[in-house]
């Protein structure tokens, strides 16, 4: 497993940007298919983005599709989150997740084994 940390997170108005970033400790992290999930107050943790090891193929929700760019630099062992436009149903803590043995980036959290601790983002109108 890698250990993973979240930064970036904070307040802005609708229609303003934020960018995401996780940090990932350990070894072989372009083994590591990457996801960014969220989760608000009351509902599901939910899918937002996720690219594959060498970054080629990425997925997003239809909810951030258009405003939202996921991007890896295995080099750094990083991934970032790039969120523009953002609007108010945006707000939630955001989570990167990772795991070794998927083959293709899921849209299930189960399905990943490594979680950082989490980074609020608040949307205000």
């Amino acid at each position: 497993q890698v250990q993973l940390v979240e930064s970036g997170g904070g307040l802005v108005q609708a229609g303003g940007s934020l960018r995401l970033s996780c940090a990932a400790s350990g070894r072989a992290f372009s083994m590591y298919v990457m996801g960014w999930f969220r989760q608000a107050p009351g509902k599901e943790r939910e899918f937002v983005a996720g690219l594959t090891r060498s970054g080629t193929t990425t997925d997003y929700s239809d909810s951030v599709m258009g405003r939202f760019t996921i991007s890896r630099d295995n080099a750094k062992n990083m991934v970032y989150l790039q969120m523009n436009s953002l609007k108010p149903e945006d707000t939630a803590v955001y989570y990167c997740a990772a795991d070794y043995w998927l083959g293709r980036v899921q849209r299930t959290p189960d399905r990943y084994d490594s979680w950082g601790q989490g980074t609020q983002v608040t949307v205000s109108s």
